[in-house]
C-alpha cells in the first residue's frame, strides 16, 4: 500500500478525557501543519503496570502501540493519565522511539491535584502539548536541546515545561524541516 497523505495519530491509552486529544492534536496541526486524527482509545495497559514501581513502563506500552494496525505512514503519539517510568528515572513525561514511529505521552503529573476525578486545567493542557511536540521531535530524530526554550530542551518535572515556548531553535527547527520534507516525500 502507497500512502501519499502523511499525518499524526493520537492514541488515549486508557481513559484520557477527550479534550487533551483534542488540544494536541490543534498544537500540533498549529506549529506544523501536520494533519492529526485521533483513533479509538485502548484498554488501560495492565500489561505494562510494575508492582514495584506502582507505575506504568513506557517501552511497554511504545510496543504495543507499534504492533497497532495503522497507516504505516503515521507518526503515532499515545496518550496516558497514568504515573510512566522509563528504568533510569523515578517518572517520565514521555518517552519516544529515536526517529521511530510511535511515542507515548502522560499527562498522570500534569494535575494541579492528584485526584483523577479532577480536570486537567489549562496550564496542564498547554504542558501535555508541549511534551507531545517534544516527543514529535524525537519521532522525527531530534535529540535534546540546551537551549533553554526549544521544545527539545529536555524537562524531567511538568514546572520544568512552563518556560520552554511553543517553538523549536533555529538548528532544531532546521533539522525538523527538513526531516519532515523527507517524510512526507516517502512513500510507505
Amino acid at each position: 500500500m502507497t500512502s501519499s497523505k502523511k499525518y499524526v495519530t493520537l492514541v488515549p491509552v486508557g481513559f484520557v478525557a477527550p479534550i487533551v486529544s483534542k488540544v494536541i492534536a490543534a498544537h500540533i496541526n498549529g506549529y506544523l501543519q501536520l494533519e492529526v486524527t485521533i483513533a479509538p482509545a485502548l484498554k488501560q495497559p495492565c500489561y505494562a503496570y510494575n508492582q514495584t514501581r506502582c507505575q506504568y513502563d513506557a517501552a511497554s506500552i511504545i510496543n504495543v502501540l507499534e504492533a497497532i494496525p495503522l497507516d504505516p505512514a503515521s507518526k503515532v503519539i499515545g496518550i496516558a493519565d497514568l504515573d510512566l517510568f522509563v528504568p533510569l528515572f523515578t517518572h517520565c513525561l514521555g518517552e519516544a522511539r529515536q526517529a521511530g514511529r510511535c511515542a507515548i505521552i502522560s499527562i498522570y503529573r500534569l494535575r494541579e491535584s492528584k485526584s483523577e476525578a479532577s480536570p486537567i486545567s489549562p496550564l496542564g493542557l498547554e504542558r501535555a502539548a508541549k511534551i507531545a511536540l517534544h516527543e514529535l521531535g524525537h519521532l522525527f530524530g531530534l535529540v535534546h536541546c540546551d537551549h533553554p526554550k526549544c521544545l527539545m530542551h529536555f524537562s524531567s518535572d511538568p514546572q520544568e515545561l512552563d518556560p520552554v515556548t511553543f517553538h523549536f531553535c533555529r538548528y532544531c527547527n532546521q533539522f525538523l524541516q527538513e526531516a519532515m520534507a523527507a517524510w512526507q516525500s516517502r512513500r510507505a
